[in-house]
């Protein structure tokens, strides 16, 4: 089923997201499903679920944009573990849609994280792919991509969100 992505301004996009602790649930099961339709309905390469408004260490990753089944990531409680080099390329986010800027990242990036079954896992990734671990975890630690932005540019965007909302073009 696809669910409403929140939009910047909501609360619980700027809040650390609750630890999961039952895993291999019908309900467990059924957000992720849920993410990953809501995912690809908005064509993104990652989706946390406090972005649909539920405060919890969950996060659906496919760099393919579910044209390779075998792409497809559930990440549960993750955290990163190493990071090495830097990249630079343009992010947007679901939940702050018209809005792409250069961010910073780690080039390659090891997660540690539990599947659906409450299995430790430990991937790795470069480039896109390392990208969106990070994207992804900063939305479990209430932290948005624009957080890393100068603040000049953070302050551009947040004026014209507000602009927008004004307008009722933000909801």
């Amino acid at each position: 089923m696809v669910l409403k992505i929140l939009k910047y301004g909501e609360p619980v996009l700027e809040q650390p997201a609750d630890h999961v602790s039952d895993f291999n649930t019908p309900d467990l099961k059924k957000l992720v499903e849920d993410m990953f339709d809501t995912m690809y309905a908005a064509k993104g390469v990652g989706l946390a679920a406090p972005q649909i408004g539920i405060s919890k260490r969950v996060t659906v990753i496919d760099i393919s944009v579910g044209e390779d089944e075998t792409k497809k990531l559930v990440l549960i409680n993750p955290e990163i573990v190493t990071r090495e080099g830097t990249q630079v390329g343009e992010e947007g986010c679901l939940s702050i849609p018209g809005f792409r800027e250069p961010v910073t990242r780690a080039h390659k990036v090891t997660v540690k994280a539990h599947n659906e079954k409450g299995e430790t896992i430990e991937l790795s990734g470069e480039e896109l792919l390392a990208r969106a671990f990070q994207h992804e975890i900063d939305h479990l630690n209430g932290k948005l991509f624009i957080n890393h932005l100068s603040a000049l540019k953070r302050d551009i965007i947040r004026r014209k969100i507000k602009k927008m909302q004004k307008a009722g073009e933000w909801d």
